[in-house]
C-alpha cells in the first residue's frame, strides 16, 4: 500500500484493505475517517469489534452466528424444523428472510469446496448437516449455495452424501443468474427461485 504519512495510519489502512471488497483507496478513506472520529467514537468502534469476536459464536444446531447456544431460527417453534436450507454463509440467511416466505430453518456451511483455494469438504460444516439429517427430523434439504462452479460442486457433493438417508434434496430454481451472489438477489427473484426449486 502507498505510504500515506504516519506509520500507524498506514498500518490501519493495511488492516482495512484486508476486508473483502475494500481496495487501497477505500482503505485509506476509512483510515482517515477513523482519524476524524472523537476518541469515544473510536473506542466504541474498537469495542464493537472486540465484543463481536468475543461474544458471537456458531449455533449448536445450524452453525449460524449467534450469542446464544441456539440461533433465533433454531429456537423458534414456529419455524418448520423439517425443512433445512443450506447456505454458504450467515449473510445469505438475510437474503432469504427478506422474502418473508421461507418458514424453515437453515444450515450454514461457512464456505464452499474450492480445491484451488485449499478448501476441502473437511473445512466446511458438512458433518453437522449429516448429523442433523441422521437424527430423523429433517424431511427436505434445500441446496441454496451460489450458482457458481464452487457452489454447484458443493451442492452435488452434499447431495451424494445425503442420498443414503432417503431425504428429499432440492436445488433452488435458477432465475438466479449463473455466477451471481445470493446476497445481491432481489426478494422476488429469490422467492421465485425458492418456490420453483427442483429435486436433485
Amino acid at each position: 500500500m502507498a505510504d500515506i504519512g504516519a506509520l500507524p495510519l498506514t498500518l490501519l489502512s493495511e488492516q482495512f484493505a484486508k476486508l473483502p471488497g475494500i481496495g487501497m483507496k477505500s482503505a485509506q478513506r476509512l483510515a482517515y475517517h477513523v482519524m476524524e472520529m472523537s476518541d469515544s467514537e473510536a473506542r466504541a468502534l474498537a469495542q464493537a469489534i472486540l465484543d463481536a469476536k468475543k461474544k458471537v459464536h456458531t449455533c449448536a444446531i445450524c452453525c449460524n452466528f449467534t450469542e446464544n447456544e441456539r440461533c433465533r431460527f433454531c429456537s423458534d417453534p414456529r419455524r418448520d424444523q423439517g425443512t433445512v436450507c443450506v447456505v454458504e454463509a450467515p449473510r445469505d440467511i438475510a437474503a432469504f428472510e427478506r422474502t418473508k416466505e421461507y418458514k424453515g430453518v437453515y444450515h450454514v456451511l461457512h464456505g464452499l469446496i474450492s480445491p484451488i483455494d485449499g478448501i476441502g469438504p473437511d473445512k466446511l460444516r458438512i458433518k453437522e448437516l449429516l448429523s442433523r439429517v441422521n437424527s430423523g427430523t429433517v424431511n427436505e434439504v434445500i441446496m441454496a449455495t451460489n450458482p457458481t462452479v464452487e457452489g454447484e460442486a458443493t451442492a452435488m457433493y452434499i447431495c451424494k452424501l445425503l442420498k443414503p438417508f432417503g431425504v428429499k434434496v432440492t436445488r433452488l430454481a435458477f432465475g438466479l443468474p449463473i455466477g451471481g451472489m445470493l446476497e445481491y438477489a432481489d426478494e422476488i427473484t429469490l422467492y421465485k427461485a425458492l418456490q420453483n426449486r427442483s429435486e436433485i
